[in-house]
């Protein structure tokens, strides 16, 4: 990382515009699935949250978590390009798995897009496996 200290923390209300602009930065927001709306659920639960990375005052990345009594989800990891490759991206993990720890979730798992094949190499070295699961889904809206 760079010299600057990193604080990581809830995001804030007054943070939105920037995160959303970090995870359509990173390529992670699809037309069908407004960020906005992912984040403003994800903030009114005590099940899950969105952490901000800030340096010197500029949101420089994001992670979405959350469990359900026994599995906590990863969504959102985002880095800013110029924080990519510094170490960034393992804090945010290692603060989300930690906020799971301390609720007590037993295992962590995240949804990486077959098309995403640049993060797979991130996840396996930090000790992420294929779970050798189909993830299926439907649309409730």
């Amino acid at each position: 990382m760079n010299s600057a200290p990193i604080a990581i923390a809830d995001v804030s209300p007054a943070q939105f515009p920037a995160v959303i602009a970090l995870w359509e930065e990173a390529g992670l927001t699809r037309p069908w699935n407004p960020p906005a709306a992912d984040l403003q659920r994800a903030l009114e639960t005590e099940t899950s949250t969105v952490l901000a990375a800030v340096a010197q005052g500029r949101l420089v990345g994001t992670v979405m978590v959350g469990h359900d009594g026994h599995r906590g989800w990863v969504y959102y990891l985002a880095v800013t390009g110029s924080e990519r490759g510094t170490g960034l991206g393992r804090l945010l993990m290692q603060a989300a798995e930690t906020w799971l720890v301390d609720r007590r979730a037993v295992k962590v798992q995240l949804m990486v897009r077959q098309t995403n094949t640049a993060v797979t190499g991130f996840y396996d070295r930090l000790g992420y496996t294929d779970a050798d699961v189909r993830v299926l889904a439907k649309r409730l809206d």
